[in-house]
């Protein structure tokens, strides 16, 4: 999802496949929408710019982790540093404890576990950092859980904590579009099924060219559409004190640069991504 040109909706050609296999459906998932080496760098220097600061062992947790490639990251950026990740699907997760966890060296693999839990569950595990990325939060359609969740993260943060989230929009957002990006051995696309004003919900999708084959529907998403105003009041309502926005640059092509940098004041683009920082 980023700021290119989209297809506009026509039907999706090639051979038709019926089924991707575990492993491959991850790996190019991973490939296509996620950058964690970067991101938790990213993480690092918000927390040192909001807190001025770094303390020697902050712990990372992972809501919504899927494979945990972010936690098997952060654990690399300093001896002392800690994760845990949180999913209710262990399909990911054991995909993740085969492809990266047991590739960390054995004192690494000490100070980081994935955990099937709920994120709306009590005793949440304490961090410094809370991270729920890939706009998964998304699937709380009402703001009543939206609100019982950022409670949940407000109450397990560590004095000074951090709840980092992305999330996106724009009057794009609101079509019915396919966007695409080709990778060197496969397409990823994008495909935006539909929204409904009335509610702000939306069904979206990730379908993969892969080998000559079109897989659909490889991922799938029944969301509510949030705007940042939203989430920020919801965050200040169960106790945050502040939020910072973070807003992706763009190319001179007008696609999304991937470098984000703290702003005041949005853009009213087709499309865009951000971050929304909560601080404790």
């Amino acid at each position: 999802m980023n700021q290119k040109k989209p297809i506009r909706k026509a039907p999706l050609k090639n051979k038709m496949a019926t089924d991707l296999d575990s492993a491959t459906k991850y790996d190019l998932y991973i490939k296509a929408v996620q950058s964690p080496a970067t991101d938790v760098i990213f993480y690092k220097k918000i927390y040192q710019a909001i807190r001025g600061k770094l303390k020697s062992d902050l712990t990372l947790r992972e809501d919504f982790c899927g494979t945990g490639t972010i936690s098997a990251e952060w654990i690399k950026l300093n001896k002392n540093y800690k994760s845990v990740g949180l999913d209710l699907d262990p399909e990911p997760m054991d995909y993740g404890r085969q492809r990266f966890i047991k590739t960390l060296k054995p004192e690494q693999q000490k100070r980081i576990s994935l955990l099937q839990k709920n994120v709306l569950d009590k005793d949440l595990p304490k961090s410094d950092i809370v991270a729920a990325v890939n706009f998964s939060y998304c699937l709380f359609k009402q703001r009543d859980l939206l609100k019982k969740y950022f409670q949940n993260v407000y109450n397990s943060l560590k004095p000074g904590g951090i709840y980092i989230i992305d999330c996106f929009g724009g009057s794009q957002c609101f079509d019915e579009i396919i966007d695409h990006t080709k990778h060197k051995d496969f397409t990823y696309y994008w495909d935006q099924k539909g929204f409904d004003p009335l509610t702000s919900y939306a069904h979206f999708a990730i379908h993969f060219r892969y080998k000559n084959k079109m897989y659909k529907d490889v991922f799938t998403y029944d969301w509510r559409l949030w705007s940042i105003p939203e989430i920020r009041e919801i965050m200040i309502e169960v106790g945050f004190q502040s939020t910072n926005i973070y807003w992706e640059g763009t190319t001179k092509k007008g696609e999304g640069d991937g470098i984000f940098s703290l702003v005041k004041v949005g853009e009213a683009c087709e499309s865009w991504i951000a971050y929304v920082a909560g601080v404790k």
